[in-house]
């Protein structure tokens, strides 16, 4: 009996020096970073069935916050020819909404507003049109709250309308306008008659382009065209007891369309132009175009900049979306930043203190690097397309079966962070976003040698269309080769437009770029920037602004491009500052003195 309860003693000692075991377990992988275009399941366009041009598109968005009573705050995203709309919780993961209302026409650059724990939806329309409403967006139920809204005068709208709320005054507006020929209008509504005009036909006038003085607002890609620019995409911001009526122009068909405002103390104004415009403006890098979309709070404060880049392969209007940070500096002057505004930039978790905080700084690994496919339908679609950040050229296997492949050499080892692999609409014959057929899956693979390979991704366990997917690693990988393998797509041709791979090399940034100048040219509207090129760059930053320490704008160039550019959005006698970065695979280089030119 002694030797038995010596034994348990000893046993119980030995158990108790024993390292306490974590039964918990890890916690699943959550992605911090997102990429524009935005990744989520654009609906197949129906507009051109008789004419058999088949692509998906997203354009005039509008992301807002709603909180319904017993739930928490979630964001709503509506935006052109959708067919429904997309709720999400951390503006990453997007669900598809199927309402039980909507017009038969679908919607066009709709309008959408939450007040108190109450939706409205409104469609572009030159009849008349109801509104809708919902305090359970999340269901899809939608209800009518004024069945017949009244008709304005022929031409004159409410196409690209806008909803806002003075939660000072309590008072209702709608703004809109989508012409070369009218402007930007506002009217007051009455909510007693549930969001009626409060005065018939008493609308006001309120914005009109003058390309003349704005340079930004000229026609055409670069602003190079002589046709008469549109006008379009209102929306409504207060801030600090200023209202800023955002606009978009010249045109969503080139690299340049841009948001713009106009400040005021009232919200039918008078308007002041505001002098930095254009405040969201991304004439250059792979996504162009930043116009007609919407400025939103996130749950922490932040505001954000939505807009629409353009695609145009198979279709003029053939469009995604995207958003960057945005918000009211000292001054007042609204500003959104389109700094490497589609490489990865991190979700809000936090109030940031300045926007570029939200820069992952991960670079742009893949840019002209040589790739190899296991197939290729014609030359003019040769694998390396898939590495030359345009998304208007695109590789296009053989097949669209599963295990085509298309491996990239980065030529050097790098850690790769992430990838977004953007797909292509190519003689699609796809008409109709809700065929069960209609999702994208495929694995991703890394390897050091390009002999022995890793899976890094693999989303074959869900059925979900994703033609601009963007998935973040897990855990950082180093790597020479990438390659992607399909699974499934829809479509009948496997089309990419870019494969694109992000991370950081291991060797040095570039050097600062020397020796800019800027000159003025006769044509003050204009002015033509030159920069030294520096050894090993991938691009370059053009960062400019009306004063040292507000150099908001961007525009990006590739460093296989000249060292030349010619500006051409400015304002007439504004005095604007410049200032220019390089950045390659490693990371970005500090930043030039800044330049003057009046």
């Amino acid at each position: 009996m002694k030797k038995l309860l010596f034994l348990l003693i000893c046993t119980n000692l030995a158990f108790a020096q024993l390292p306490q075991l974590n039964l918990e377990k890890p916690k699943p992988f959550k992605q911090q970073t997102f990429c524009n275009p935005m990744d989520i399941n654009y609906q197949y366009n129906w507009e051109q069935t008789n004419e058999k041009i088949s692509y998906r598109s997203g354009a005039d968005p509008v992301v807002i916050t709603h909180k319904a009573k017993g739930r928490p705050s979630e964001y709503y995203l509506f935006h052109t020819i959708q067919g429904g709309y997309w709720k999400s919780k951390d503006l990453l993961n997007w669900h598809y909404i199927v309402p039980s209302r909507w017009p038969m026409e679908d919607m066009c650059a709709p309008a959408a507003i939450s007040v108190r724990d109450t939706l409205y939806l409104f469609q572009s329309t030159f009849q008349q049109r109801p509104i809708f409403y919902t305090t359970t967006p999340e269901t899809g139920k939608l209800h009518f709250y004024n069945r017949w809204l009244p008709q304005l005068p022929k031409d004159i709208g409410p196409w690209d309308p806008a909803l806002f709320h003075d939660d000072a005054t309590d008072r209702w507006f709608m703004y809109w306008g989508s012409s070369n020929v009218y402007p930007i209008f506002g009217a007051e509504l009455d909510k007693s008659k549930n969001l009626t005009y409060k005065e018939k036909n008493n609308y006001k006038e309120l914005i009109y382009l003058h390309p003349e003085l704005h340079g930004w607002e000229r026609f055409g890609r670069d602003h190079r065209d002589t046709i008469k620019p549109f006008t379009e995409g209102a929306w409504m911001t207060k801030n600090n007891g200023k209202y800023y009526l955002q606009y978009g122009a010249p045109g969503t068909e080139f690299n340049v369309y841009a948001n713009g405002t106009y400040v005021s103390n009232d919200p039918l104004g008078p308007f002041t132009y505001a002098p930095n415009n254009p405040v969201a403006y991304k004439p250059g890098g792979f996504m162009t175009g930043m116009g007609h979309g919407n400025t939103f709070q996130d749950l922490y404060g932040n505001y954000w900049n939505t807009g629409t880049p353009w695609i145009a392969v198979n279709w003029n209007f053939e469009r995604r979306i995207e958003m960057v940070p945005a918000g009211f500096d000292k001054d007042g002057l609204m500003f959104a930043n389109t700094r490497f505004a589609d490489f990865p930039q991190k979700l809000p978790t936090k109030k940031w203190q300045k926007s570029d905080e939200l820069f992952a700084g991960w670079m742009l690994l893949s840019y002209k690097k040589p790739c190899v496919a296991s197939s290729v339908k014609e030359v003019k679609f040769e694998a390396n397309l898939v590495t030359d950040e345009n998304p208007r050229t695109f590789w296009v296997a053989n097949t669209n079966k599963k295990g085509e492949t298309l491996t990239i050499d980065l030529e050097k080892e790098a850690l790769v962070k992430s990838f977004q692999i953007n797909y292509t609409d190519y003689k699609s014959d796809i008409y109709d976003s809700a065929l069960p057929k209609v999702y994208i899956q495929f694995k991703v693979y890394t390897s050091i040698n390009n002999k022995t390979w890793t899976v890094v991704a693999d989303n074959t366990n869900e059925k979900r269309d994703r033609p601009n997917a963007y998935e973040e690693l897990a855990k950082p990988v180093k790597a020479r080769y990438v390659k992607f393998e399909n699974i499934h797509v829809p479509m009948p041709n496997l089309a990419i437009s870019d494969i694109r791979i992000f991370g950081n090399g291991f060797e040095k940034t570039p050097e600062m770029p020397q020796n800019l100048s800027v000159t003025r040219q006769k044509d003050d509207r204009n002015a033509d920037i030159s920069w030294q090129k520096v050894p090993n760059a991938v691009g370059y930053n053009i960062l400019w602004g009306i004063a040292p320490d507000k150099l908001y704008q961007t525009y990006q160039v590739w460093n296989d491009a000249t060292s030349t550019l010619e500006l051409r959005a400015l304002t007439v006698g504004q005095k604007y500052y410049f200032a220019i970065e390089s950045f390659n695979e490693n990371g970005v280089s500090k930043v030039s003195e800044v330049v003057g030119a009046r």
